[in-house]
């Protein structure tokens, strides 16, 4: 299975900052990356249509993820953005049931377990229920990374955990890491067997950084 590397830009950049964020990643890369890797981009709703119309156009080898969607189909929510509207769009994944969502947002696992449903009916992979990120809280934004032997323990017991359920598929599952990777640390964290990528937040803003992190992965 390839690994997988995702970039949450969060509530940063505007359409036209995406594109150039966009384009000097594209540029960065390794020459046909995508075959073993799937690199990702997630930027705010605002920015996916022109994000997608650059990809599309130029035949780019990266991907996009919105970074949320709407627990409703449709009707009268104000601000709320659709797992068709992001079909649509051509959008592979969604980030769901992230952290800051639920302590920030007080989303909780009804929540979440509908936006789930939402992303399935359209064939959108959502990362969480799909993509199973270890994210401690304690790590985002802080620079504090979780221990090797935290990682591959936490990991190593979702794993066991999902595995039992009548929905995970271990073709299509992937584990990933999230919080406070950077250039620094990626190396020992994405070689691990057990990991399959990571969710990249602060360092996927910075094109350098953030190819320095998927070229750390070992093929």
């Amino acid at each position: 299975m390839k690994k997988i590397i995702i970039g949450n830009w969060k509530l940063n950049l505007d359409h036209l900052q995406g594109i150039q964020l966009l384009q000097k990643i594209n540029y960065s890369l390794p020459k046909d990356v995508e075959e073993n890797i799937d690199i990702v981009l997630a930027p705010s709703h605002t920015s996916l249509r022109s994000l997608q119309t650059v990809i599309s156009t130029d035949k780019l080898k990266i991907k996009l993820s919105s970074q949320d969607v709407s627990m409703y189909k449709e009707g009268a929510y104000t601000g709320e953005v659709s797992s068709t509207q992001l079909e649509k769009l051509d959008i592979s994944y969604s980030i769901i049931g992230h952290s800051e969502r639920r302590t920030l947002l007080n989303e909780n696992d009804e929540i979440i377990n509908q936006k789930l449903k939402r992303l399935l009916e359209q064939r959108i992979t959502p990362i969480f229920e799909i993509i199973f990120a270890y994210e401690p809280i304690w790590a985002i934004g802080t620079g504090q990374v979780a221990t090797i032997e935290n990682i591959i323990e936490v990991l190593d017991f979702t794993k066991n955990l999902i595995s039992s359920k009548s929905f995970y598929d271990q073709e299509k599952s992937r584990f990933i890491y999230g919080g406070s990777v950077s250039p620094d640390n990626s190396e020992e964290i994405l070689n691990l067997n057990i990991v399959d990528g990571a969710l990249v937040g602060g360092a996927s803003l910075d094109s350098d950084k953030f190819v320095k992190i998927v070229n750390s992965i070992k093929l």
